[in-house]
């Protein structure tokens, strides 16, 4: 997408973080922007910092307050955007996510119902809701001529590392769906993109707040020490505004994976760091762990886990599963301090 000036995004997440710092970007650039989140507050709060970061007017900014993984509602949001701006979006960018971290063998119904349920489901709804929409309006049949429309999805690194936990997994399937969607999308004239971050500087940390009452059976150990720890690795994370910057250049310049780098060449050597253990996974036991010993004595020494992950006093048992759980080994358990 080269041109935002005058057109409609829409943007999930956006009452703070990443989605907030795409909102102040693209209404920047021009773009009329509809803003979705689940916090009235917050949405009130965001609508004032894009005005004042961007200088739009506030009547071309549409706030809509709803929860993602309430289907009716998000087809009710669609809605909206279309009764208030005439037309679909022609850029739909799903950035909503939350997480938590665990052994991924104490994940509960409730962790992956929670996690893929936001960072997942609502992006598969996200698209099947706006696409044919935004097909219908700038796709070019029926005589309608074609305009640029673009749909993004905000996933993670983590989306790499094939790992098993609810977030990983659900990441790793973000980035399936929107590879198939840029084919799919092509010969509309439409194009689709994966932001994969890493650390961001956000409040992600306090998702666990919000968990649904219906959602609470975690498996997995959380306090106000490791919330808080969290949101302090956080905060050392890429700037929203800057990282939404990477995005819209990547946007005008094609590119279906976005890392957060205008110079990405170490996060594609890091990717494919990620790629080995896939690589070998098809090898014997005795070929696999070979390769390993070779590849741990070609590599230069790496710091340990204690000494890259110490958690301050009160945020003990980060990561660790909920200490009830008797099926699980207390020594899989990372240990921080």
């Amino acid at each position: 997408m080269k041109n935002f000036s005058g057109k409609i995004a829409f943007i999930t997440g956006a009452a703070n973080g990443a989605g907030l710092g795409q909102a102040k970007v693209f209404a920047k650039a021009g773009m009329k922007v509809a803003i979705a989140d689940f916090r009235q507050d917050a949405l009130h709060k965001a609508v004032s910092e894009i005005v004042e970061y961007s200088g739009c007017k506030v009547s071309d900014i549409l706030s809509l307050c709803f929860d993602l993984t309430d289907r009716e509602a998000h087809i009710a949001a669609a809605d909206t955007v279309e009764k208030v701006f005439g037309k679909p979006p022609h850029l739909l960018i799903m950035t909503a996510g939350v997480n938590s971290f665990g052994p991924v063998e104490a994940s509960t119904f409730d962790d992956f119902d929670w996690v893929k349920g936001v960072c997942l489901d609502a992006v598969i709804d996200g698209l099947v809701i706006f696409v044919p929409r935004m097909l219908r309006a700038y796709g070019g049949r029926e005589g309608i001529p074609k305009e640029e429309f673009h749909v993004a999805a905000t996933s993670s690194m983590g989306g790499f590392m094939g790992g098993g936990s609810p977030y990983s997994m659900s990441k790793c399937a973000v980035n399936s769906l929107m590879f198939g969607y840029n084919q799919a999308l092509s010969s509309y004239g439409g194009k689709a993109t994966v932001l994969c971050p890493a650390n961001i500087n956000t409040d992600i940390g306090n998702a666990e707040r919000y968990r649904p009452a219906h959602l609470l059976n975690r498996g997995y150990h959380v306090s106000e020490g490791t919330m808080a720890h969290l949101n302090s690795v956080h905060a050392m994370g890429i700037d929203p505004v800057e990282l939404a910057e990477i995005l819209k250049e990547g946007l005008e310049n094609g590119r279906v994976i976005v890392l957060p780098d205008r110079n990405p060449e170490k996060w594609v050597d890091m990717i494919r760091g990620f790629n080995i253990p896939m690589e070998e996974y098809p090898l014997t036991e005795d070929e696999r762990k070979k390769k390993q010993e070779e590849r741990a004595a070609n590599s230069a020494p790496t710091r340990s886990h204690r000494e890259d992950w110490r958690v301050p006093e009160g945020a003990e048992g980060f990561g660790s599963a909920r200490k009830d759980l008797d099926y699980i080994d207390p020594s899989r358990n990372p240990k921080w301090d």
